[in-house]
């Protein structure tokens, strides 16, 4: 088995592209984890690799996997440990996510209302692909009727992205004010779990550094 690697623009974020497809046609988005998310109990894969230190997330699309590592660590030591990791599971032939029905974020319920609507399928269709090319992905978390403000987060290699500011203010929101009228803006969802899990992991490592006489400044 031979797993490629790209860049991307998130210098924390590697995209892994392993020859396989990873999501069946079930999945139109991607997949998110964060180590204590729900939806972790849906992919044995995903918990293997946070099993390895200094993994922040994981982002499954159709065929590549985008793993966040947390700041201070380094590529050099975590590649190894993810490409055995990735090269044993495909080798026991598990399965990557539970057979589970799927609904998604841009799934357009009943009791959405046409604003509602058009900005998923707006999402879905036209914003979603040249996220995904990225390594990354965009869900849908909200409108607010009121102020006209879409809540959306970013995920894979897009999220903490140094970029991902400018591409929401200067693209997303472009597009969806420019087709849908009642958008009047853009706010980025912030997954608070993530900044504790990161918060966590750099204070651990701060103490690891003192332990051993190395200033963390």
């Amino acid at each position: 088995m031979f797993i490629q690697t790209e860049q991307t623009p998130n210098p924390q974020s590697v995209k892994f592209l392993p020859g396989r497809v990873l999501l069946d046609e079930r999945f139109t988005t991607g997949v998110d984890f964060t180590p204590n998310c729900e939806e972790i109990r849906r992919s044995p894969l995903a918990k293997k690799l946070f099993q390895i230190e200094g993994i922040a997330r994981v982002f499954f699309g159709k065929d590549f996997i985008s793993v966040t590592k947390i700041e201070d660590e380094d590529w050099d030591a975590l590649n190894a440990e993810i490409f055995a990791t990735i090269m044993d599971f495909f080798a026991s032939g598990e399965n990557v996510m539970s057979d589970e029905p799927i609904i998604t974020d841009t799934t357009i319920l009943p009791d959405d209302d046409e604003v509602v609507a058009m900005i998923k399928e707006l999402l879905e269709q036209r914003i979603r692909p040249s996220v995904q090319d990225d390594g990354g992905d965009i869900f849908y978390k909200g409108f607010d009727e009121k102020t006209g403000m879409v809540m959306v987060q970013l995920a894979g290699s897009c999220a903490g992205c140094p970029s991902s500011s400018v591409t929401l203010k200067h693209g997303v929101e472009n597009m969806l004010k420019h087709y849908i009228p009642e958008v009047r803006g853009i706010e980025e969802w912030v997954d608070e779990e993530l900044n504790a899990v990161s918060e966590k992991e750099f204070q651990s490592l701060e103490e690891k550094l003192r332990s051993v006489g190395i200033p963390s400044e």
